[in-house]
Formats: structure tokens, C-alpha cells, sequence
């Protein structure tokens, strides 16, 4: 689908729903030290590009801006440490960008905008792609994945590159979600003790906290959807193929996507304008009348048990009905393949073999890890920085798969497709007769647990089915649970 998950439909909820609260305040030896956003760095993507625009702030002195605040909560304060490094031409570029609007040549809307990018995605600049893992620690490539490209030829600033739950959370069954050995654990700015979820934890982080206009995650199964859920962010995970895979360290080419994260829908169609190669202009397809006439499928599957989500859910769903959407219960839903459930992980092992030692085979030589083999035995020779919490199972079921002509693979690949898409979202939208499907985006965040690893409350959300689908998903901010952000999702077809 190339419009966003019937984008319009989501602006509605910009009004409802509020903005997500700010980082909360925490007590120093001596002072109070307010770390409420305030100013330029506290205004929205769209109100920083209407602002630039005007010439009512410089790009400098917006980006000077971010930087300040990240040294006040990412490298000080709360440490959220989401952020992994700086672009130490983040100054220069903004310098550059304000010549350009001074001499009427901006080259986009988002010229002079400061985001981040997950560092598992490459760029140009002199900044490592680390996956969170010291064995990329000189994968410094000098190229621009074409989404970056896509950014930049705007006019974007790269102001760095943000922490991830290492190796985009598939390296062990018991991980913990926003820790890796070169960031460290990503905070919640909520509330520091909860689970930032991931693996795109430092974007959605850094977003919540004002720490940029807006960031790029990425996501095989709920890696832009989880994080931007507890952290209260708007996050949208493209169809599959929308957004170029190459440049990204991968896990699975069936669902591997990038997308936006931002703190409102249409910052989020205006950094897919520049992500998505065509020439679609999403901000196009909003509209806070899109619900009049709409039909949509209430997955009450997927709700879950937790009384303060479903309070919030049943709000949400008042107000599409209020704006004239007919709501359409879907009570239940069973993967239709006997061997759905057996084949999920070995799909992502087979294809993470495949497409990761294709990837470090293009690393520079400064990389001496070139295939998973020799990765899994670089963890064990530095176990002390790699695995202090948690081991490498994955890695190693991963290595142990076959080819990608291996029927176990081409089994489970046409079972997976075939339960989320064909007997799954594609039958919801034809059975029910209706446009969308709506949800709980996910549970509420749990706290960080460095002893057992993620250890989430019954499930919400029926994101894994859009992920292993392939399909879009948009998740945005419907309230919170004890100061712990929840949000509602929207999913389509392709």
C-alpha cells in the first residue's frame, strides 16, 4: 500500500490524544534541575519545518539546541543514553543549510532538520554502524544507505546515530530489550526504571525526550511499534520494500523494514517523503475527516485483560465512532498453517545467516568479523564486554541453518505468509468487510530486568502479524497507564 496505513485516518488523533509527556524530573545533590523540553527543541518536526522556512530559527542554532540537550539528559542527568555518537559535522551541515535558505535554495522541506538514525543503519559520515556491537566498532563504511541519501538530498541533518538493543534484539532468546555493549542500556525517559522496549529503543527514547526533530528506526517484528508504544511516539513500519533494505545491518529481507518515529503523524509522512525513493507526497492523505464513512475492524483478540489499556482503547474507539467510522468486532483469530508457530524463528535464522554474512562481506577491511562464525566466536573470546547478561543462542541456532533451498526454510517462509497474510490480514479485510484494523499497539512496559531479560505482562497488539505479513503498521499515543505511555495501532494491507 502506498499511502500510509490510510495516513489521514491518524491526524485525528493529534488533537485526542495529547503530546506525550516530557522526561520527569529528577532530583540533584543541590537543585531541581527542570528537564522539561522548552523552546525550539520542544516544537514538532512540522512546527521546526515552518519555522526554518520562515526564517524564524537558524539550523545552527536549532542543532546547537538538540546538542545541549542531549549533553543535559543523554550524557548527564537521567542518562538515558540512547544516543550512541555525535556527528562531528553536525554544526557545519546546519551552517550549510542556512547559506542555502539565505540564497532561496533550499533543497526540502526537512533542509536544516536535525534527526538520528538507529545505528544499525549506515551513512556517510564519520560515524561507526555498530548494531550496538564492539565487533562493528570500525564499521565506519563512508556510504549513505539509500534512506539516509533520501534524507540528506532534503537537506537533513545527521546529528548521530542512536543505541539499540544489540544486534537489533536477535542475538539470544533471553535479551534485554535497549542494551548493547557499546551504548549501554537505553532509559525510558518516562519513568527511568522501565523497559524502553526495542530493538529501536535509543530512537524512540531520543524522540520522547526532544533530543531530535524526529528519528529512523527499524523493525523485523515490533521494533519501531514497541518502542514508540511505551515511549509515546508516533512510529510507522512501511510496507516492506517501500523503504530501500540496503545499507542496514539485516536480520530478514521477508520483513525488515526502516521507518519514521516523531511526536506527530505528519512529521512522520514528511520523513517518509524523503525515505521512500518515489515520488508520493504522504502529507497529501491527511485529513481529520478521513474516518467519516470508514469501516474498521476492532481486533478484540488482541486486546488483552489489562483494564487501563482497555479503558484507553474503548476512548479511542469512541472517537473514530464519533467521527463517523462504523466499528466492526473481530472476537477471534487462529493462524491457519498447523506449522505457523514452529516456523517463525527458523524463517529469521535462515535468512539471518544468509543476509548478515553478505552484509560484512561488504564492511571495510577494518572489520575483522566477516561471517557469523566468526562472530559467535568473537563473543566468546570477549564475553566479559559482549555477554555479561546474556548469551548468543540465536547466533548459533542461526549458524547452524542450512541454505536458503532448504525445504525446512521454504516450508516455514510459505506457512508465515500464508497465516498472516492470505488467511490473516487480507481475510480480516475481505471477511469483515472493512478498510483498517485497529488495536492496542502493546502492553504496558515492564521494569528493566537485568537478571531474567524481558519479561513483558500478558500481551496486547496484534503487530506481529503486520510484521511477518510484510504489511504497514502505525502506532500512536492513546494515553497512559500510571505515567507509562500506551498506544492504539492501525494496520492494513499491501
Amino acid at each position: 500500500m502506498r499511502t500510509l496505513v490510510t495516513a489521514s485516518l491518524m491526524a485525528l488523533f493529534l488533537a485526542g490524544c495529547g503530546n506525550p509527556s516530557q522526561p520527569a524530573e529528577q532530583d540533584a545533590v543541590t537543585v531541581i534541575p527542570s528537564y522539561e523540553a522548552a523552546g525550539i527543541v520542544a516544537k514538532t518536526l512540522p512546527e521546526l519545518v515552518e519555522d526554518l522556512g520562515a526564517g524564524a530559527v537558524t539550523s545552527e542554532a536549532l542543532t546547537q539546541a538538540y546538542l545541549d540537550r542531549i549533553a543535559l539528559l543523554d550524557r548527564d542527568g537521567p542518562r538515558l543514553q540512547s544516543i550512541i555518537s555525535l556527528n562531528p559535522n553536525a554544526l557545519p551541515l546546519a551552517r550549510a543549510s542556512d547559506q542555502r535558505r539565505a540564497n532561496g535554495d533550499a533543497l526540502g522541506p526537512l533542509d536544516g532538520v536535525p534527526v538520528l538514525l538507529k545505528d544499525n543503519i549506515e551513512s556517510l559520515d564519520p560515524m561507526p554502524t555498530t548494531a550496538g556491537s564492539l565487533a562493528l566498532k570500525d564499521n565506519i563504511t563512508g556510504r549513505d544507505s539509500p534512506l539516509v541519501a533520501g534524507l540528506r538530498a532534503q537537506g537533513a541533518i545527521i546529528l548521530g546515530k542512536t543505541n539499540l538493543s544489540q544486534w537489533a534484539n536477535f542475538r539470544d532468546s533471553n535479551s534485554m530489550s535497549g542494551w548493547s555493549s557499546v551504548g549501554g542500556q537505553v532509559h525510558n525517559p518516562h519513568m527511568l526504571d522501565r523497559n524502553p522496549c526495542g530493538s529501536s529503543s535509543g530512537s524512540g527514547v531520543a524522540v520522547a525526550a526532544s533530543l531530535a526533530a524526529g528519528a529512523v528506526g527499524t523493525e523485523t517484528n515490533g521494533s519501531i511499534i514497541c518502542p514508540s508504544n511505551v515511549n509515546g511516539i508516533v512510529g510507522f513500519k512501511p510496507t516492506v520494500g517501500l523503504v530501500s533494505q540496503e545499507g542496514i545491518v539485516p536480520i530478514s529481507p521477508s520483513q525488515d523494514t526502516a521507518g519514521p518515529m516523531t511526536h506527530t503523524v505528519r512529521g512522520t509522512a514528511l520523513m517518509l517523503n524523503a525515505m521512500d525513493p518515489g515520488d508520493e507526497d504522504y502529507t497529501l492523505g491527511l485529513s481529520p475527516d478521513a474516518l467519516n464513512g470508514m469501516r474498521i475492524g476492532v481486533m478484540r483478540f488482541a486486546e488483552g485483560s489489562n483494564k487501563d489499556i482497555k479503558e484507553h482503547f474503548a476512548a479511542a474507539l469512541a472517537v473514530m465512532e464519533a467521527q463517523g467510522a462504523t466499528l466492526v468486532d473481530i472476537d477471534a483469530f487462529e493462524p491457519a498453517a498447523e506449522n505457523y508457530q514452529a516456523s517463525t524463528l527458523p524463517l529469521l535464522e535462515y535468512e539471518f545467516k544468509d543476509s548478515l554474512n553478505a552484509y560484512l562481506a561488504t564492511t571495510p577491511e577494518t572489520v575483522t568479523t566477516r561471517t557469523l562464525r566468526e562472530l559467535i566466536a568473537f563473543n566468546e573470546a570477549h564475553a566479559d564486554q559482549e555477554m555479561p547478561l546474556f548469551g548468543q543462542s540465536i547466533f548459533e541456532e542461526s549458524e547452524a541453518r542450512g541454505p536458503l533451498t532448504d525445504p525446512q526454510y521454504t516450508g516455514a517462509k510459505a506457512a508465515v505468509r500464508f497465516s498472516t497474510r492470505e488467511q490473516g490480514i487480507d481475510r480480516l479485510l475481505a471477511e469483515y468487510d472493512v478498510n483498517l484494523l485497529v488495536a492496542p499497539s502493546g502492553p504496558v512496559a515492564p521494569r528493566i530486568d537485568p537478571v531474567n531479560g524481558d519479561v513483558w505482562p500478558e500481551w496486547a497488539g496484534a503487530g506481529w502479524m503486520a510484521a511477518q505479513a510484510g504489511y504497514p503498521h502505525m502506532t500512536v499515543p492513546m494515553g497512559d497507564v500510571h505515567g507509562i505511555p500506551v498506544g492504539v495501532s492501525f494496520i492494513g494491507s499491501a
